[in-house]
């Protein structure tokens, strides 16, 4: 299977695309409405409303690489539409987001501190 880079940063649209956008759609989004640009190296990642669907948009030497994947059974763990655009990641957690993992609540345990052990 082919992997986004992990040292790759990512910008994950928090709104609602529909999926039948391709390339010069979802590019349009990404100068719009994430006021960045599309050319640079990075992933653009794009999920549907039923949350089952992710388009990854990247420019890679020469042209425009569109990467889409369809869950069967399951839902992807993503960003309300209050969220900031663009969220940014890197290219470790867009794999974890892909095989199913919720990277958005991954806080570690909370610290805790005694005065003593009694």
């Amino acid at each position: 299977m082919i992997r986004p880079s992990k040292s790759t940063p990512a910008y994950l649209y928090s709104g609602i695309v529909d999926m039948r956008k391709s390339i010069d759609g979802l590019a349009a989004i990404v100068e719009n409405e994430l006021e960045l640009n599309p050319l640079e190296p990075a992933l653009f990642v794009f999920c549907n409303r039923a949350r089952d669907k992710i388009k990854i948009l990247y420019w890679e030497n020469n042209g425009f690489v569109l990467w889409y994947k369809r869950l069967e059974k399951q839902k992807f763990k993503w960003l309300d539409d209050l969220s900031t655009n663009p969220y940014t990641i890197s290219g470790k957690e867009l794999n974890r987001l892909l095989d199913g993992l919720n990277i958005f609540i991954g806080k570690p345990h909370e610290a805790l501190f005694y005065e003593n052990m009694n």
